[in-house]
């Protein structure tokens, strides 16, 4: 029975290294009206396996600093303040312009984590998460405020709908970055794994109205210190979301 716990062990805590990869997210609806109150949400957990923190607990409280602003269509940038409610932090912001709006959520104020016995190493964590909102007609790409690590633009032309592709591209530090593997997550574990073309590219189809989430990582092995504990690696963290 001992030599039995000694072998699972190893298996168990890399069970559970697995299953505590959270990420970040914000979903805002996409149709937005100028003039009109809109509504932004930020979550932390991992929605294909129904895992939303609660924004009073420990686990939340370890991302709790992150930064919230929306880019209009013209490029002005105006910061979103947001509170707890429920399972989320909510804010709101209201358009001006016609055009399509970017929600952005920047957070690299998270302390440095050691997941040296998952043979993972010691890292610092970097989420970038948006949502792209549009307001009229013109419908655009999103836009990108992260020149420090990964971002996931919006290309679409038309406004998404059960049925519609949507075009994504990815950037690491404001360059197309190819072979960059991207997750598809939605609802009771469903979830895909694509690849960016040569020029960052993917394409996503919509075959539900349901929520999709798209989150691609990347690996920064450049070491450096924090709050005054050093780290191996950062660990990019971007993603997008869509909910018809």
């Amino acid at each position: 029975m001992q030599l039995k716990l000694t072998i699972l062990l190893p298996f168990l805590l890399l069970f559970n290294f697995v299953a505590s990869a959270h990420y970040m997210w914000v979903e805002s609806p996409e149709n937005g009206k100028k003039g009109k109150t809109h509504l932004v949400q930020v979550f932390y957990g991992e929605y294909t396996y129904g895992v939303i923190e609660d924004p009073k607990g420990e686990n939340f409280a370890i991302v709790k600093n992150f930064s919230l602003w929306v880019i209009s269509p013209s490029g002005k940038k105006e910061a979103i303040e947001t509170t707890m409610k429920g399972e989320t932090f909510q804010g709101t912001f209201i358009p001006s312009e016609d055009g399509t709006y970017t929600v952005v959520l920047n957070n690299s104020d998270i302390k440095v984590i050691d997941y040296s016995q998952y043979d993972f190493g010691i890292f610092k964590t970097h989420y970038y998460a948006t949502a792209k909102v549009v307001v009229g007609k013109e419908v655009a790409d999103s836009q990108v405020d992260n020149a420090a690590g990964l971002a996931i633009i919006n290309t679409a032309k038309t406004k998404v709908e059960k049925g519609n592709e949507v075009s994504l591209k990815v950037l690491y530090k404001g360059e197309p970055i190819a072979d960059q593997e991207v997750t598809i997550f939605i609802a009771d574990l469903w979830s895909k794994k694509l690849t960016t073309d040569e020029a960052g590219e993917v394409t996503l189809k919509l075959p539900w109205e349901t929520k999709y989430t798209v989150e691609t990582t990347k690996k920064e092995a450049v070491p450096g210190t924090y709050k005054g504990e050093a780290y191996e690696f950062i660990w990019h963290c971007a993603t997008h979301c869509i909910a018809l």
